[in-house]
């Protein structure tokens, strides 16, 4: 697709179809000890699983499974323990709840074979293809889709003073060269995320945020992930995590507005509620 034609409103993820013409929620499962916001609350199988199955009864598409915080400061964690935390969530979930598309939510090649093979429908990078380029030729494997997030550094130092020249632009110019790696790999289901938070100042988030549709304007749809985020506890006086619902909601909304497709979530039914709002208005609009 060129830019500057439409954005693509379906998409093929192994042996789901994934309708995008009206805003998707994906909701986030951390079965990690020490995510910045549910770090430790699903440690366990059973209760990862009726986590998911509540979220998915509040209305998510989508169920992002984690097994590494990828918080500023976070340490990284071998395969083997990321395999121990998701591997058992994910071969229940994707044999139980059929109808839902799930995404494994790595950096790692073999967490993400062992995951496609349990029944995931895409792959989640947080580093772009930057840290394993491999997993583009793993998707194409599957036919799984794949979510191009744009990061800068490590989780371990990506907060400490990143620059841009303009961040609107590198962010561009890096889908557009990922995009091209995935198509000629054999992956045309390509999700874009600007990677709110991973490499940027509150002022780089606020760009990210104000100039969204720019992205969309690559044809692919648009992922947020500001859920609870830091620069919403920066502009609400250092609010804690669990306090900045309100804040998130605001920012998503307002994604909503400059495009986004897809609203990566801690708090589904809001999210969710948020977009059925969002429809009747902007429905009416037409």
């Amino acid at each position: 697709m060129k830019e500057g034609e439409s954005i693509t409103t379906k998409l093929s993820l192994r042996d789901q179809h994934l309708s995008l013409i009206r805003p998707v929620v994906m909701g986030i499962l951390n079965a990690t000890p020490d995510s910045f916001s549910d770090g430790g609350k699903f440690l366990s199988t059973r209760k990862a699983v009726n986590r998911i199955e509540q979220m998915i009864m509040e209305g998510a598409e989508i169920i992002d499974v984690g097994g590494e915080s990828t918080r500023p400061g976070s340490d990284p964690v071998t395969e083997q323990q990321e395999m121990d935390r998701v591997l058992p969530v994910l071969e229940i979930a994707c044999k139980k709840f059929k109808e839902t598309i799930f995404s494994i939510d790595t950096t790692k090649y073999q967490v993400a074979e062992e995951a496609l093979k349990a029944g995931v429908h895409v792959v989640n990078d947080v580093s772009g293809l930057q840290k394993e380029p491999r997993l583009a030729d793993l998707c194409s494997k599957y036919k799984a889709g794949y979510i191009l997030m744009h990061s800068k550094g490590n989780p371990k130092t990506m907060q400490i003073n990143p620059v841009y020249d303009d961040v609107m632009e590198e962010i561009t110019q890096f889908f557009k060269n990922g995009i091209s790696k995935l198509n000629k790999a054999g992956v045309d289901s390509v999700i874009l995320d600007p990677g709110i938070g991973f490499g940027k100042t509150l002022e780089h988030n606020l760009q990210i945020i104000i100039g969204l549709r720019k992205f969309s304007l690559l044809g692919m749809p648009v992922l947020v992930g500001a859920s609870r985020k830091s620069m919403i506890g920066q502009l609400l006086d250092n609010r804690p995590a669990e306090d900045r619902l309100a804040g998130t909601i605001a920012v998503q909304y307002h994604s909503l507005l400059q495009g986004a497709k897809i609203l990566r979530v801690h708090d589904v039914q809001e999210a969710v509620d948020s977009v059925r709002i969002f429809e009747a208005v902007t429905g009416r609009q037409n």
